[in-house]
C-alpha cells in the first residue's frame, strides 16, 4: 500500500500537537519582568517538548522517505506512536505549571519512553514489510541512539527521586543527542 496518506496524516497530527502545546502557554497577566519570570518553567518545558516533537517529525520523515511500501501493521504502529506523542502537550503543561514537581516530571519521561518504544516498533514493522536488505535497514545500522534513549529515560524517571532537575537535564541531553541531524538515511538514499 502507498505511504502517502500515512505521511500526510502524521504531519497533520504533529502540527496539531505543536499547536496545542503553544496554546497551552498563557501570557503573563502583568506587564513586568516578574510576571515573565513566573512563567519561565512553562516556557522551558515548551522548548524541550517542541524540540522532541521536531526530532520525531524529522526522523519519521526520513524513515518514511526510505520506505516505499507499508501495510496495515505499519498503519497501526504509526497510530501507536502518534498516541504517545499526542500526550506530550498534556505532560508538558503539567510539568511546567507545577515547576518540575516529581510526579509530572516522571510522567513526562514515561511518555517519552513510550514514544521511543513506539517509534522502535514502527521501525521494526516497516523493516518487516521492506526486509532487512532495504535501504532503511542498512541506514539504521547499530542505532546506538535508539537503544540508549529508552535507558536514559528510565534513568531519568528514577532520578526524579533525587531531583527533578537531574531528570530534566537527562531529558535535555537525550534531546541534544538527537538534535544533531542523522545523515544515515540521507546518505544511503543518495547512494
Amino acid at each position: 500500500m502507498d505511504k502517502g496518506r500515512l505521511e500526510a496524516f502524521s504531519d497533520g497530527v504533529i502540527a496539531v500537537i505543536l499547536t496545542i502545546m503553544v496554546l497551552e502557554m498563557h501570557a503573563p497577566h502583568a506587564p513586568n519582568w516578574q510576571a515573565l519570570l513566573d512563567v519561565w518553567p512553562t516556557f522551558l518545558c515548551y522548548v524541550l517538548s517542541f524540540i522532541y516533537i521536531g526530532i520525531y517529525w524529522n526522523n519519521h520523515h526520513h524513515m518514511l522517505h526510505a520506505t516505499k511500501r507499508i501495510d496495515g501493521s505499519v498503519l497501526w504502529a504509526n497510530l501507536h506512536l502518534l498516541f504517545w506523542l499526542s500526550l506530550v502537550p498534556f505532560t508538558t503543561a503539567w510539568m511546567g505549571e507545577n515547576h518540575f514537581a516529581a510526579l509530572p516530571t516522571a510522567l513526562y519521561g514515561g511518555v517519552l519512553l513510550m514514544a521511543a518504544i513506539a517509534y522502535w516498533i514502527l521501525q521494526q514493522r516497516i523493516l518487516c514489510v521492506r526486509g532487512q536488505d532495504a535501504v532503511l535497514a542498512k541506514a539504521i545500522g547499530s542505532d546506538w541512539k535508539g537503544k540508549l534513549s529508552p535507558l536514559a529515560y528510565g534513568l531519568a524517571i528514577a532520578a526524579v527521586a533525587v531531583s527533578p532537575w537531574i531528570t530534566y537535564a537527562i531529558y535535555a541531553l537525550v534531546a541534544l543527542a538527537w538534535l544533531i541531524p542523522d545523515r544515515r538515511i540521507e546518505s544511503r538514499i543518495s547512494e
